[in-house]
């Protein structure tokens, strides 16, 4: 669009001049990582989307591949096979829209289920679409419970790929052209922007539904001895649904993040490190039975998750709200990440050997024992070290925002993105003729 077009719509759009004295300055602090469509490029993924570009602009499809002929303006131009053109766009297509490959690879279980004559859940594919293991209600009129087994991994996996369509498709097709509304124009914000609102969609759902199921259980409101009472091998369908999805947002989340191997954020050991400890929480709480604990530690991740996401995109904004809710983004972080989870883990040292059976039976799968204690300990020890670190930057921005100062987390990589930026729209240098000839 250009600058003309901008200025007679710019009556349409919020006012794009704000007062800086709103921002709390710049942080990434958390353990939200950056989606496909956001996290940066590499020089080797430019330099082919580049070079897909100008075959397909310039490229003329038919004939002998590789054939040069002359273009319509006298110029030599390379034939490109129909099949390698249909690749070729395919690629770029899916490098410029990330939500295409995960459409693509969602819909082909779907499409193999419907044409399937096996609906009943010994079909694998029903595994992957659809909870597995029914059994019947504990008591009579209860609600159907649900077991556990290896469909589950299907389940996970197959729900990974659908929750990376829906992050990227969210982002790009509904929050960037709702940045670009707000008057954010450098491409480094707007990306956090996508970031940062897609995970308010996400914990906004996600906080919510947990507290639900927690309010239907003895656990209401984050009791402990509860969680150590028996062995808790089936559960109702909303529950496994629940920690199920979770698991699949989480490693959907881990996959991105070895995918960024070039310039990650600037606490990326310990963002690593989170999502380490996370998912083996995730899988040995599931595996070993300990899943209402699980559920409370979702739960205090979600909802902080939620108020730091919207500390960070009213930030972003520069609203006027920024400072006022960084205070309550405080309080919710170090009620829900501080106060909850270490209640938590006091619980794991002083009632997981006192409350209920303390003993290792395979046959029986009871794995409450000495063992399991000190792992449980370990892990939420790790995640509440992390989550210590993190408070640490948010009490520095805190001080920098009642001196009035600049404010600037220095883990933040937006002023790094908007160098890249600038180097990117510098002219390429001109290539010499072997340079040309390789190519």
């Amino acid at each position: 669009m250009t600058e003309d077009t901008n200025t007679n719509t710019n009556t349409l759009r919020p006012p794009t001049t704000r007062s800086r004295t709103s921002s709390v300055g710049q942080f990434t602090l958390g353990d939200m990582g950056p989606g496909l469509s956001t996290m940066a490029a590499t020089e080797a993924q430019i330099r082919g989307s580049k070079k897909r570009q100008r075959a397909l602009s310039k490229g003329s499809i038919g004939g002998q591949e590789g054939e040069v002929v002359p273009g319509a303006e006298g110029e030599a131009v390379e034939k490109i096979g129909v099949g390698s053109w249909a690749w070729m766009r395919f690629r770029e297509t899916c490098y410029q829209k990330t939500w295409v490959a995960p459409l693509i690879l969602l819909l082909i279980p779907l499409i193999a289920f419907g044409l399937s004559s096996d609906k009943s859940d010994a079909n694998w594919l029903y595994g992957m679409i659809f909870a597995s293991y029914k059994l019947e209600p504990e008591y009579e009129g209860g609600p159907p419970m649900y077991g556990k087994g290896r469909n589950d991994f299907l389940f996970v996996a197959y729900y990974t790929v659908v929750l990376s369509f829906i992050r990227e498709f969210t982002m790009q097709q509904v929050l960037e052209p709702l940045a670009r509304w707000n008057g954010l124009k450098k491409e480094a914000k707007v990306k956090r922007f996508m970031e940062q609102t897609y995970f308010i969609l996400y914990d906004g759902v996600m906080g919510p539904w947990g507290l639900y199921i927690m309010h239907h259980m003895p656990l209401w409101y984050f009791e402990t001895r509860p969680l150590y009472e028996v062995p808790h091998r089936t559960h109702e369908l909303d529950f496994k649904m629940y920690y199920l999805l979770q698991a699949a947002f989480w490693t959907q989340q881990a996959i991105v993040l070895m995918l960024q191997l070039e310039k990650p954020r600037k606490d990326f050991k310990e963002l690593v490190l989170h999502h380490i400890v996370t998912i083996a929480l995730i899988f040995c709480s599931y595996r070993f039975h300990f899943t209402w604990i699980g559920i409370e530690v979702y739960i205090t991740m979600d909802v902080s998750d939620l108020a730091l996401a919207t500390s960070k995109t009213l930030n972003y904004l520069n609203h006027w709200l920024t400072a006022p809710f960084f205070i309550v983004f405080m309080g919710v972080w170090i009620y829900m990440r501080h106060y909850l989870s270490l209640k938590i883990l006091w619980s794991v040292a002083t009632e997981f050997r006192t409350v209920g059976d303390f003993v290792l039976n395979w046959e029986t799968q009871q794995y409450k024992c000495w063992i399991s204690q000190y792992i449980t300990f370990a892990l939420l020890f790790a995640l509440q070290l992390l989550n210590l670190y993190w408070l640490f930057l948010v009490f520095r921005i805190a001080f920098r925002l009642v001196f009035n100062d600049t404010l600037k987390d220095e883990r933040s990589d937006d002023d790094d993105d908007d160098e890249e930026e600038e180097e990117k729209k510098k002219p390429e240098p001109a290539k010499s003729a072997e340079e040309k000839k390789t190519e």
